[in-house]
């Protein structure tokens, strides 16, 4: 024999060749179009802030000859000015006791609300938490008119911090309910139960367990009440008067009463919006996991 006769198994079998993969799209997040919209839009909300910050840096006579120029030389006069002014501070502490007083009562109210509505069983619980969504539906635009009357008139509370701070609060509720309650639901039963057979009461449980554990929820409606106060304008427009008035309101009045001095207006006005934009920035993934665990509840 001029040679063995290879078995078929043991013969080399070749490997399958590779097949063949799809083109990797580039744009793994989405498509070149959605990309596109993306930075219009992003372009169109944050030009008007980038152009009143970078105007504040600069003089009349710049802007005038060239408003959308860059500031050349830049200038800090505008900024300091605003800054060494009284009444910049004056609106500014207004503006933070407000909307402190707002977030604190928002939160503690809409957590004790949520509270019930999410582990209680009683009945007209659907319907008491129906009537909270509808309150979305009612912004305090359309009652400023009774609110000034009754604050004014018949609470004494006008020209006051408390008077604009408590229907800012009254408004912000349904919000705060709304978003707490899932977060409220989604705590297991068990661990409720393993609480009380330890001998913790239903407040105990309450205030050991369920508030730390609803914490980001919590953070959400604190930073939503916090800047809608803060620049919260007609409530405060009818109801403050003189010192007591907030930033927005001065923003207006430095308007009108500096309106030949444009670089000095966008140095107020960008001055003014700082504190609501940081605190925003910072709470920002707060914030987002707080309304995705409302969404998952």
């Amino acid at each position: 024999m001029s040679a063995a006769t290879v078995p078929a198994t043991a013969a080399r079998q070749t490997p399958d060749a590779p097949k063949p993969r799809g083109r990797r799209n580039s744009f793994q997040g989405g498509s070149p179009l959605v990309y596109g919209i993306a930075l219009v839009v992003v372009a169109l909300t944050l030009g008007p802030v980038l152009y009143g910050v970078l105007g504040g840096f600069r003089t009349n006579a710049q802007l005038a000859e060239s408003p959308a120029g860059l500031p050349s030389p830049w200038v800090l006069s505008n900024y300091t000015g605003v800054l060494t002014n009284p009444s910049f501070w004056t609106y500014a502490l207004n503006s933070a006791v407000i909307a402190v007083v707002t977030t604190t009562i928002v939160v503690v109210f809409g957590t004790m609300a949520a509270y019930p509505l999410a582990r209680y069983q009683f009945r007209g619980r659907e319907a008491l938490f129906t009537v909270f969504v509808v309150g979305l539906l009612f912004p305090a635009t359309v009652a400023v008119i009774p609110l000034f009357i009754l604050i004014s008139r018949d609470l004494h509370l006008g020209n006051t911090w408390w008077g604009v701070a408590l229907p800012q609060a009254a408004f912000a509720l349904p919000l705060t309910v709304v978003i707490l309650r899932p977060f409220l639901m989604a705590l297991p039963k068990e661990l409720e139960e393993a609480s009380m057979l330890d001998g913790t009461s239903r407040i105990g449980f309450f205030w050991r367990i369920a508030l730390p554990l609803s914490g980001p929820g919590m953070v959400t409606v604190g930073v939503l009440a916090f800047v809608a106060s803060w620049n919260a304008y007609l409530l405060p427009l009818l109801l403050l008067q003189g010192d007591m008035k907030t930033l927005p309101l001065g923003v207006a009045d430095f308007s009108s009463e500096h309106s030949a001095d444009t670089a000095g207006v966008f140095a107020f006005t960008s001055l003014a919006m700082i504190p609501a934009l940081v605190f925003f920035l910072a709470m920002q993934r707060r914030i987002v996991s707080g309304l995705q665990g409302a969404v998952k509840g």
